[in-house]
């Protein structure tokens, strides 16, 4: 009896190999903001950011409701643009670019703490894709190949 307990909880902790792994889902979101109307800085919209160390997700619509990941490492540039009325309301509008075939500009639109947000999305992108070894052809270091003629 004992031996047929040990049995079926050895089967419960093993992994099926086709499972899909549900890491992301249970992260807890460094940042979580509601985008925000321009009357008084409301959160009466419902899109919501959740940003995670390695994800981005985008949570859109109240009758259909509209679900966008971006991992980390494609976000190329950030961006953070500012409107006079974002500014009285202490709001901003958070750009992102990035190499995702879904959404290439992803905006986090009116936003509080969207500088930390900005901050944050750059240090967590360069981080993954130095974790995930990522090329970044945007940035090419000369100083290590040498110097290149100008054929001309």
């Amino acid at each position: 009896m004992a031996d047929d307990k040990n049995m079926i909880d050895e089967a419960r902790d093993t992994k099926d190999s086709n499972e899909p792994e549900l890491r992301y889902q249970d992260e807890v979101p460094v940042f979580t903001e509601r985008k925000r109307i321009l009357l008084f800085g409301l959160p009466w919209t419902f899109t919501k950011y959740f940003l995670k160390d390695e994800i981005l997700t985008t949570n859109r619509g109240f009758f259909k409701t509209v679900i966008n990941d971006c991992y980390m490492y494609k976000i190329v540039d950030v961006q953070l643009e500012k409107s006079l009325c974002e500014k009285m309301l202490g709001l901003g509008t958070v750009v992102c670019y990035t190499s995702d075939t879904t959404d290439k500009v992803l905006k986090l639109e009116h936003v509080r703490h969207s500088e930390q947000i900005k901050n944050f999305i750059l240090e967590k992108s360069e981080k993954m894709r130095m974790k995930r070894r990522t090329l970044n052809t945007m940035s090419l270091n000369t100083d290590s190949v040498g110097e290149v003629d100008d054929i001309g």
